[in-house]
């Protein structure tokens, strides 16, 4: 969600079913770019994190040298919907029910889970129910929440707009998009076993905390690092005016890791790896004798070409996409369709860069 979410500031996130406390308010997103709208804050100065409002919380683009850049409003509001999902389906499952919905303000589409339980489930102990139900929702409460995150970049690059004016396709899977998602997704779900702090505390200190391993510079660094790159991993000034060409479509789909783009040439980063994060495993679901299965009900108008894709020619088309089965077949689209706008861009940037 980027900045063009501020005109949908007042608008209530919807969710059904078995729900606990109100569902994530909204922040606005940067681009990863040194343009006029994108905000640098200093990484020791990001504010205590607020599940509701908290005017003292600072969003912008931190630079770290094993991260790459961090949108620290992705970051928070990855790890809100992961308390919140968490929450959810702990709730669902204390209660027995097998389905709930949920959505993102900024996205029509509606994702709806559906849950299959052991045969035994109701004559367990609810104390017995109670410790699964938490080991499985800490799982599936962050898978949850990197799929929805995830989908919404799918839906910007095929041209959705938020509030029907300017398409968000420039900032799609931008280079910091989804690793910045997963790490609020893991930030969130270790926050919650946090036993000591309440959950914003608790973020207040892992975001430090994390920061400071990935290597987090000045404001002046990060900014600096993305004017390096203007030109060729982005173009443009300003908002609707930038185009982003360095991409990263790594959602963990290969070898379940996502790994960041780093910019080259950062002095006070010379010679680190970067850090990749693993995507929410779902082991204690099969543990437990537990299956799921989430679908995206798309309502954008731009949802057709992504139904067709995923639809046999001859067939209906489908209603609903099932992220299990469908999304690396979208994914391989997305990608064949960045190497037709902007070419093969394979380690082309850093190939660029090293030569100046």
């Amino acid at each position: 969600m980027r900045w063009t979410a501020i005109v949908l500031l007042l608008v209530i996130m919807v969710a059904g079913g078995c729900a606990d406390g109100p569902a994530p308010r909204m922040r606005f997103g940067f681009y990863p770019t040194a343009s006029l709208g994108t905000n640098w804050p200093e990484p020791k100065a990001l504010g205590p994190h607020g599940y509701g409002w908290n005017p003292f919380e600072k969003n912008g683009m931190v630079y770290t040298c094993r991260g790459g850049d961090i949108d620290i409003a992705h970051l928070r509001i990855s790890a809100d919907w992961t308390r919140y999902l968490t929450k959810k389906t702990y709730r669902c499952l204390m209660n027995g029910k097998t389905t709930f919905s949920y959505k993102l303000a900024v996205d029509r589409s509606r994702n709806y889970v559906t849950l299959t339980y052991p045969e035994n489930w109701m004559e367990l102990w609810k104390w017995e129910r109670a410790a699964i139900a938490e080991e499985v929702a800490a799982e599936l409460g962050p898978h949850l929440a990197f799929t929805m995150t995830t989908w919404h970049e799918v839906l910007t690059w095929f041209g959705f707009k938020c509030i029907g004016i300017g398409t968000e396709f420039p900032s799609a899977f931008s280079w910091e998009d989804s690793y910045s998602n997963l790490l609020g997704c893991i930030l969130g779900a270790r926050a919650l076993k946090d036993t000591e702090h309440g959950f914003n505390k608790a973020m207040t200190i892992l975001i430090d905390e994390e920061l400071d391993k990935l290597g987090a510079q000045p404001a002046k660094i990060g900014h600096d690092a993305s004017k390096r790159v203007k030109g060729d991993w982005f173009t443009g000034s300003a908002l609707f005016f930038v185009d982003i060409r360095e991409r990263n479509f790594d959602i963990g789909l290969d070898d379940g890791m996502v790994t960041p783009t780093l910019i080259p040439g950062v002095e006070p980063c010379a010679g680190v790896e970067p850090i990749s994060y693993p995507v929410p495993s779902l082991e204690a679901l099969a543990k437990h004798g537990f299956s799921f299965k989430i679908e995206i009900e798309p309502r954008e108008w731009e949802s057709g070409a992504i139904l067709a894709l995923v639809s046999e020619e001859g067939q209906r088309r489908k209603k609903r996409i099932d992220p299990a089965a469908h999304l690396a077949r979208i994914m391989a689209y997305v990608r064949q369709d960045a190497v037709r706008r902007y070419g093969d861009r394979e380690g082309a940037g850093a190939e660029a860069l090293a030569s100046n």
